[in-house]
């Protein structure tokens, strides 16, 4: 299971050859579905965009399970409605995630992300493993980024959020910019909530399909 399009980029670049076993997977999975006693493994995405990203690390499109494109989210509890049939008391699934480096406290990684697949996964008897593939890490704003930052906060710029974890970024770097003149567009309920949370004074929630981000800019400006 890959949480992002990142972690499936990362996660391939640094096994090369773990790549070539899933092309390898994907090859005999003809006879696979013909022959029963041939298990290959799935691969579960959380949305369009990280299937598109485990499509081009070489995975068939028949092994990848994801929110079908008209769900309402793409998110964990999407694709558990997706896949919950699959597994069984003693199966495993691996969850390739990504870590935030925590810069307010020195060599401290911290694991981010929500554990509720993880937890469902769980209590199906289901052997959960984890394996880190990217770091995240707080940007560092210039002078001259914090001056677009500040314009931008009152002259009418729509703000488009796909986590929880930029707004928190952003807030920390410019506590003092009242956001109650902004805008913004978030991709998920729980970053609207983030965005709401930290003052902006417009909050329009959408689906993160390039499509409906399209409109939901439009009906902003």
């Amino acid at each position: 299971m890959f949480v992002s399009s990142n972690a499936v980029r990362h996660f391939y670049m640094k096994n090369q050859a773990v790549a070539g076993v899933n092309i390898a997977y994907s090859a005999i999975n003809n006879i696979a579905l013909s022959d029963q006693s041939i298990e290959t493994p799935r691969y579960w995405a959380t949305g369009p965009g990280t299937a598109k990203a485990l499509l081009a690390a070489g995975i068939a499109t028949h092994l990848i399970d994801a929110p079908a494109n008209d769900a309402a989210q793409f998110d964990s509890e999407a694709l558990w409605e997706r896949v919950r049939g699959q597994v069984k008391a003693g199966d495993r699934v691996l969850i390739v995630r990504g870590t935030t480096q925590q810069s307010s406290v020195e060599n401290e990684t911290l694991m981010n992300g929500r554990p509720w697949l993880a937890d469902q996964l769980t209590s199906a008897g289901v052997q959960v493993d984890t394996v880190v593939s990217y770091e995240r890490r707080a940007p560092v704003f210039t002078v001259e980024q914090m001056a677009w930052i500040a314009e931008a906060s009152r002259d009418g710029s729509v703000w488009l959020f796909s986590s929880s974890e930029a707004i928190d970024n952003l807030h920390n770097a410019a506590k003092q910019i009242d956001w109650s003149k902004s805008k913004a567009i978030a991709t998920h309920p729980r970053i609207a909530e983030a965005a709401r949370r930290v003052g902006f004074g417009v909050v329009c929630e959408s689906r993160p399909l390039l499509s409906d981000v399209v409109t939901s800019i439009e009906s902003l400006v």
